[in-house]
């Protein structure tokens, strides 16, 4: 008896190592290794196995016509580039990605319909619900899947993402042009006493930060959301915990407008135009406020269900 399981412990040692190796050599080549149905059943899913793998469930052909996963894939490369080429990098963890077309059958066996979907394949036992990447609520930036990965592995990962020069060279846009305004205006600064020019620049500050621009920046969640099965879009998210880019845009836009209603009613009231003028312009601020602070408000209810107040529209 002691012989017989002698012999299995040295053959699974065998075979674990053999994979281990197999996915050491794959990753010193590229940082996500793509799977098929045959690999993934041999080095995912079947035992015996010590190390963690994070699967990316993806469609990236362009007939699918995923946007989504193009902008998962960029950040999901960008988190495994970063294990890849750090001082810390082990075989504790492994980085893989399954495309549709090239793995249906792994699809099936997980039921699975959606992606981009992220699961992490824990090195002892089967995915529990944590093990899959909650991605409408935290988003797809690498950031964020770090902190994931961290919790559910135990491997801490820095992401360095690639230089963005966009940042530096706006900001140098910028300067040269206050630089150009000042050589050219340099006996007459009144320019920068421009209470309008300065109270539109806070108003677009403003207004991009109410809409969730930031949000955006730091949580990098997608610019909308096709339903596989439908083929419908998506722009409103239905959570109040998540958004999309796109919701931001038009909560911009409706803020913007019952902006413009509010500074034509206190146009209308103050100005000194005719009165038939004064009162095209109040009417047009009033359904500007209507009509847009009612399309706010119906965004509002779809995102917290139960809310019980509407404004002409439910």
């Amino acid at each position: 008896m002691a012989r017989f399981l002698g012999l299995s412990c040295a053959g699974s040692g065998m075979v674990l190592s053999e994979k281990v190796n197999q996915l050491m050599e794959w990753a010193s080549k590229r940082s996500v290794i793509r799977m098929n149905g045959d690999k993934f059943r041999r080095l995912v899913k079947a035992p015996p196995r010590n190390y963690s793998v994070i699967v990316m469930f993806t469609a990236l052909q362009p007939h699918r016509q995923c946007v989504v996963c193009k902008q998962a894939d960029e950040e999901y490369q960008i988190l495994a580039n970063s294990w890849r080429y750090s001082s810390a990098f082990t075989n504790k963890i492994f980085f893989a990605m399954v495309d549709f077309d090239e793995g249906s059958d792994v699809f099936q066996m997980l039921n699975m319909n959606s992606a981009p979907t992220f699961i992490n394949f824990p090195a002892k036992g089967k995915p529990k619900r944590g093990d899959t990447y909650e991605l409408q609520v935290r988003g797809f930036a690498a950031e964020q899947l770090a902190r994931w990965v961290a919790d559910r592995t135990d491997v801490h990962i820095r992401v360095i993402r690639p230089p963005n020069y966009a940042g530096p060279l706006m900001l140098g846009l910028l300067l040269a042009v206050i630089g150009g305004l000042v050589y050219l205006r340099g006996s007459n600064l009144d320019f920068l006493y421009n209470k309008t020019g300065w109270a539109f620049a806070a108003l677009c500050f403003v207004l991009a930060m109410t809409s969730g621009q930031m949000w955006n920046h730091i949580r990098g969640p997608p610019y909308a959301h096709k339903n596989p099965h439908t083929g419908q879009v998506s722009y409103i998210h239905g959570s109040s915990q998540a958004q999309f880019v796109a919701e931001t845009h038009i909560v911009l836009l409706f803020n913007g407008g019952v902006t413009l209603g509010m500074v034509l009613l206190h146009e209308a009231a103050t100005s000194d135009m005719d009165v038939g003028k004064r009162k095209i312009m109040c009417i047009a601020g009033i359904g500007l406020v209507v009509l847009f602070f009612s399309w706010l408000l119906s965004v509002f209810r779809s995102k917290y269900h139960g809310y019980p107040y509407s404004f002409l529209m439910s």
